[in-house]
């Protein structure tokens, strides 16, 4: 079995950009700019925009968060939207979800401009990759494929299993690994909570993504021998063998499944660090006009 090391790989990856910003820098241009609209308190989207600015830090990158009371209206929030989308010196922009349920979270994404859209949820963005055209790929998928191509896991021909249909992660892998490329040319399954006979589908998968939102949802009895395991969820479950109280815990249940696969994403440092990492590579390629020229 072999460990999947996100932290690692999102390490490397960002040696990688900042010896590529710190070239456009010392060539006279203007260094890449993420931005970020966070609106209200939600502790999670908190931890992750702060990893953002982090990250951003550590490549040489500019960073710049927008902080927003709950309260602030849709119209409010759309204006920011155009403000970034207007400012040539804002690269690439991202507005942290979930936003409050008075804004419709549509209008606002719809209301990025593609070429901005460093998140890649614009339906530009979305349709540009199901045609395989350029695009900005949402985070999370983005990260996976980064994570096969780094460990060079064979894809061609594979049966991949994908649990979870969410516009965000589960429908954008399977797109992408059913494409004639690497990785790609996999014959994927796309499952959910409604699919009848799941644990059998699941056991067919020689690559097997979890992105179902739930705590251990994999068991043992779920996964094939030998088989590539990449999960995506991420809980936080009390504990007592913590000085904190709680750890973190993903949609498969690791300590069982783990001996079985040849090899397996951890939680954390599997899936989670590749997120944001996968931002950053976005707002590069939006800098070097790589996507729209």
């Amino acid at each position: 079995m072999i460990l999947i090391n996100g932290k690692e790989t999102a390490a490397n990856i960002k040696m990688e950009i900042a010896t590529e910003v710190a070239a456009m820098i010392d060539n006279g241009k203007k260094g890449p700019h993420l931005a970020a609209v966070l609106v209200g308190d939600d502790p999670a989207s908190q931890t992750y925009v702060n990893g953002k600015e982090k990250a951003c830090r550590e490549v040489g990158m500019t960073s710049s968060i927008y902080r927003l009371p709950e309260e602030t209206t849709e119209k409010e929030v759309l204006d920011i939207v155009d403000y970034l989308n207007n400012d040539d010196e804002i690269d690439g922009f991202i507005v942290q979800l979930p936003l409050p349920k008075h804004i419709d979270e549509n209008k606002v994404i719809m209301r990025i401009k593609p070429e901005k859209d460093v998140d890649g949820f614009h339906p530009v963005n979305v349709g540009r990759m199901v045609l395989g055209l350029p695009s900005y790929i949402s985070a999370t998928p983005f990260g996976i494929i980064e994570l096969i191509k780094r460990y060079k896991i064979e894809t061609e021909g594979k049966r991949v299993v994908v649990l979870g249909r969410s516009n965000i992660v589960g429908s954008p892998i399977a797109i992408l690994l059913s494409r004639k490329t690497y990785p790609g040319n996999a014959t994927v399954t796309l499952c959910h909570s409604r699919t009848k006979k799941l644990k059998q589908i699941a056991r067919s998968a020689d690559i097997l993504i979890v992105a179902m939102g739930q705590p251990h949802f994999v068991t043992e009895d779920m996964v094939k021998k030998d088989a590539v395991v990449i999960d995506v969820g991420i809980h936080r479950v009390p504990s007592d063998q913590t000085n904190s109280g709680f750890k973190l815990i993903g949609d498969v249940d690791f300590d069982r499944v783990a001996s079985k696969t040849s090899y397996i994403t951890p939680v954390p440092r599997g899936v989670g660090p590749m997120t944001i990492v996968s931002l950053i590579m976005n707002t590069l390629k939006a800098a070097k006009k790589e996507i729209y020229s």
